[in-house]
């Protein structure tokens, strides 16, 4: 087999150095040099390339694993405090007005109405 192959080599080489160098010549000599290599090659090619070989695919099972659920505790947050729009003052209060959207807020201050002193008594009669 080593011989077989070493003769091939000495062969290739020896077709290598005797052979001139190629001269390509005009653009239409390029061209039909070309074409005539595409047709040797699909010619010669086709039979000494192997054939791919179609085969059909085997099944592949995949595992997956199972889910693990754990147990989630879903806390609500505290309720929001509620604010209150008024704040009170002993001499008044404090008032928020607006809504702060289509109105701007506003604090007005809206004092205590004086405490009315109590009527005296109609003097009496003699």
């Amino acid at each position: 087999m080593r011989k077989l192959m070493a003769m091939a080599l000495v062969v290739a080489l020896l077709v290598g150095v005797a052979v001139p160098a190629a001269y390509a010549g005009t653009a239409t000599n390029v061209a039909l040099g070309l074409a005539s290599f595409a047709v040797f090659n699909q010619v010669v090619g086709g039979f000494l390339a192997p054939r791919p070989v179609y085969a059909h695919p085997v099944p592949v099972v995949i595992e997956r694993p199972v889910p693990v659920y754990r147990e989630v505790i879903v806390t609500t947050p505290p309720p929001v405090p509620v604010y209150s729009n008024v704040v009170y003052y002993p001499h008044g209060r404090y008032v928020l007005r607006g809504d702060g959207v289509y109105t701007a807020y506003q604090w007005v201050w809206i004092p205590n109405v004086a405490a009315v002193p109590p009527v005296p008594p109609p003097p009496p009669l003699h």
